[in-house]
């Protein structure tokens, strides 16, 4: 697989004289026209046996493109609030907005083939962490980043003689890493090992979203032009809308379809008295407080999701939740419409940036279902693009799950006639007429639409690792104390 390690590639310094200046205008000008547009990013992920060059080459290309609205990430070894995290966090923090290029100099890769090689990842938990790369990959080229992956070949004689001059200290020594030293050493001890863990990942992971592009990197000449025009035709391609191949599978054929809803099947005449409302809400606050604050929770972390019907009450849950946490531990995300600076990345992204570090907590006031919710229904996503993101979310929060955050979902549900008394009552109760918008009311008028998008979501998202909690939500102190017994069992299990 990699023979054009030992082709030689060269470009005479006529020849690069020549092309440079040209390449150099076409590229300003791709990259202009991108921002302009700003509905593509450009990821460049840079890999390969040779090191300081793929250093080089980066400098290079920013040298000519505007280095405002370029960016180069060298992440090696992972600071302490990123190892406090799922492993994607620091990649997912880092992508470019629309508009914008990253190049990554140390990439999601690195880290799996490096674990593999020195066996802390058995063959199953590696191609595990490939899958997830995959599918990583797929969601971001549907996403609109133009991703690029160049693998820099080298003959290995001459790569070693570099690493040799390295190891003694040379010039150039302060650019790699003792992470990076002490890695190539390992590879260079066991090269065939090493090249056969590559040409497996580079086979499976080179896809029509994101192929390999091998550069032959002997020569920088001809290393820096090729990295250049393909960055070019690249932009050139997005910007015409050359875009991925969408899902051709219809979702109504995910699962069969039933006349039964999930939501239907809900008793949502169950209730509470006060008396024992009170009772049992002190109880379970206490059962919460200790379980989050026991050293057993330190490793781990907890992330919660309150979806419902609006006028549900998700508020007034959220908040006997909180009363039961300490707050320097705790975050609330409230999720409203997309911000610019969100709109400008990966739907996901700004749900990845909020994920909590270890011993925290973090509850989204509604989440990233709002792609297969008011998306759906309100039609602001594309039929294809509402129903890969089932698969994306099951992805997603997989990921949380490995890492050892605790996922739990839940739906507040309420049937009509609740819903328009408490619609009602917040028109009249002063301090509570900024809960009702005219928008809840347009939602009401679709309930019948919103109820069929909640039982798919159910049916397609609720996994093991993940469940949703349908809660019958008629009775509002029945909900809230059901809600934190769920939360309270689920973390007794886990713990």
């Amino acid at each position: 697989m990699f023979d054009s390690v030992e082709a030689t590639h060269e470009i005479s310094k006529a020849e690069y004289d020549a092309a440079e200046p040209k390449l150099r205008g076409e590229l300003i000008d791709a990259q202009f026209d991108l921002l302009e547009a700003g509905t593509n990013s450009v990821v460049a992920l840079i890999l390969g046996m040779d090191v300081l060059g793929r250093s080089a080459s980066a400098k290079q290309l920013m040298s000519w493109m505007d280095p405002r609205h370029i960016r180069a990430f060298a992440m090696v070894r992972p600071s302490d609030e990123e190892r406090d995290r799922p492993r994607m966090w620091r990649y997912w923090r880092a992508l470019p907005r629309k508009g914008r290029i990253g190049i990554f100099l140390s990439s999601w890769y690195e880290g799996p083939l490096s674990d593999r090689f020195m066996g802390r990842l058995d063959k199953a938990q590696y191609m595990a962490r490939v899958d997830e790369i995959c599918r990583f990959e797929e969601m971001l080229a549907h996403e609109g980043v133009q991703l690029l992956k160049f693998l820099f070949l080298m003959p290995p004689k001459q790569n070693l003689k570099v690493m040799k001059k390295l190891a003694k200290g040379g010039a150039a020594a302060w650019k790699v890493s003792d992470l990076e030293m002490e890695t190539m050493k390992a590879y260079y001890k066991h090269n065939d090992r090493m090249l056969e863990l590559a040409e497996e990942l580079v086979g499976r992971t080179s896809t029509v979203h994101a192929p390999w592009i091998p550069v032959a990197c002997a020569d920088r000449r001809y290393r820096d032009l090729t990295v250049g025009r393909t960055v070019r035709d690249a932009i050139r391609g997005c910007l015409k809308g050359v875009s991925v191949a969408k899902p051709k599978a219809d979702p109504d054929e995910w699962v069969p379809r039933t006349d039964i809803n999930v939501l239907s099947t809900l008793d949502l005449s169950q209730s509470l008295e006060r008396d024992d409302y009170k009772a049992q809400l002190k109880k379970e606050q206490k059962r919460l407080t200790k379980l989050v604050l026991g050293k057993k929770f330190e490793n781990r972390a907890l992330v919660t999701v309150f979806e419902g019907n609006d006028a549900a009450g998700k508020g007034g849950n959220i908040r006997r939740v909180v009363q039961a946490l300490d707050p320097r531990m705790t975050r609330i995300i409230p999720i409203a419409a997309p911000s610019d600076e969100e709109k400008a990345q990966p739907y996901l992204w700004r749900f990845w940036r909020h994920i909590p570090p270890q011993g925290h907590v973090t509850i989204f006031d509604r989440s990233w279902y709002g792609r297969v919710l008011v998306e759906r229904v309100e039609k602001f996503a594309a039929k294809p693009d509402w129903m890969r993101a089932y698969g994306e979310i099951r992805s997603f929060e997989q990921e949380l799950a490995d890492y050892g955050i605790i996922v739990m979902k839940f739906w507040l549900a309420v049937d009509k006639k609740e819903q328009y008394r408490r619609f009602k009552e917040r028109e009249k109760v002063g301090y509570k007429r900024y809960k009702i918008t005219e928008e809840d009311w347009r939602n009401r008028r679709k309930w019948n639409s919103y109820a069929k998008a909640v039982h798919d979501m159910v049916e397609r998202t609720s996994t093991k690792n993940a469940p949703w909690t349908l809660i019958e939500a008629n009775d509002k102190l029945f909900a809230r104390i059901k809600v934190l017994k769920t939360i309270n069992d689920r973390l007794e299990a886990e713990l």
